[in-house]
C-alpha cells in the first residue's frame, strides 16, 4: 500500500512539471506581446535615400518632466557610432514651456539635421471634411493651422494652442493601452519626411511604457534607412 501510495504521488508530481513548464511558456508568450508596435508611413513626394546623423528630440507635452523623461528615453535608443541623438531638455534655453521658438533656436545651436517629435498623449487629433466632427477643442480655446504641417500641430510637430492637448490623458497615466504619433522632420527646409503610429498594450510601469515605445520609434527609423 504505502508503494502504491508513493507511485501515485511520484505520477502526480511528474505531471504537475510538464504542466507548470506549459504556463510557464504562456506566460513568457504573454509577456512578448506586451511590446509595442510601429508603423512607419513615409510623406507623398519626399525622398526616400535620406538619412540623418544629428537628431534634435522632442517630446511633446505640455508636462516638462514626461517631456524630459521620454527624451531621455528616445536618445539613449536612437544614438549610435553614426547618430547623435540630442535631447530638446538640454538644448533650449528654457525647457517651460515648450514653444516653436526654442526649438528653433535648439535646432541651429545643436545643428541638427532632422527632428523627431513625438505626441506624448494617447489620443489622434483628426478631422473631417464637411464639418462632420466638432474641432473647436474646449469652449475657452480654437485650434489654428500654422507653419509647414496641417492640423493641430506646427513646424516640428509643436502644438500651435494647447487647449485639449493639455488635458488629453498622458501615456504614463492610461492604463491598459497607449497610441502615440511621431514625426521626423529634416530641418534644412522644416520638412516633414516620415511618420510613425506607435502602438503598446499591458504596459507595467511608467519606465516600461516608455522604454517600449522608444524602442519601438528607434528601430522603425533604422529599418527605414533614416538614421543607422
Amino acid at each position: 500500500m504505502h508503494t502504491r501510495a508513493f507511485s501515485s504521488q511520484h505520477a502526480r508530481s511528474t505531471a504537475v512539471g510538464p504542466m507548470l513548464c506549459l504556463i510557464g511558456a504562456v506566460l513568457l508568450s504573454g509577456c512578448v506581446q506586451q511590446h509595442a508596435q510601429v508603423k512607419g508611413a513615409w510623406q507623398e513626394g519626399v525622398p526616400r535615400n535620406q538619412s540623418f546623423t544629428r537628431v534634435l528630440i522632442v517630446g511633446v507635452s505640455p508636462d516638462v518632466n514626461q517631456r524630459c523623461k521620454f527624451e531621455a528615453f528616445m536618445a539613449s535608443q536612437l544614438k549610435s557610432e553614426s547618430v547623435k541623438a540630442i535631447r530638446s531638455c538640454d538644448a533650449v534655453t528654457k525647457k517651460d514651456p515648450l514653444t516653436l521658438e526654442s526649438i528653433e533656436q535648439a535646432v541651429a545651436s545643436a545643428q541638427a539635421d532632422a527632428v523627431l517629435a513625438t505626441n506624448l498623449v494617447s489620443k489622434e487629433y483628426e478631422t473631417k471634411e464637411g464639418g462632420s466632427r466638432d474641432t473647436r477643442g474646449s469652449a475657452a480655446y480654437k485650434a489654428t493651422d500654422a507653419g509647414f504641417a496641417p492640423g493641430y500641430y506646427g513646424v516640428y510637430g509643436v502644438p500651435v494652442v494647447y487647449g485639449e492637448f493639455a488635458t488629453a490623458a498622458a501615456i504614463t497615466t492610461v492604463q491598459g493601452e497607449v497610441r502615440v504619433a511621431s514625426r521626423l522632420y529634416e530641418t534644412r527646409n522644416k520638412t516633414l519626411i516620415y511618420t510613425l503610429d506607435t502602438h503598446a498594450r499591458s504596459l507595467e510601469s511608467t519606465d516600461v511604457t516608455l522604454s517600449d515605445i522608444a524602442a519601438a520609434i528607434a528601430n522603425q527609423l533604422r529599418s527605414a534607412g533614416l538614421t543607422h
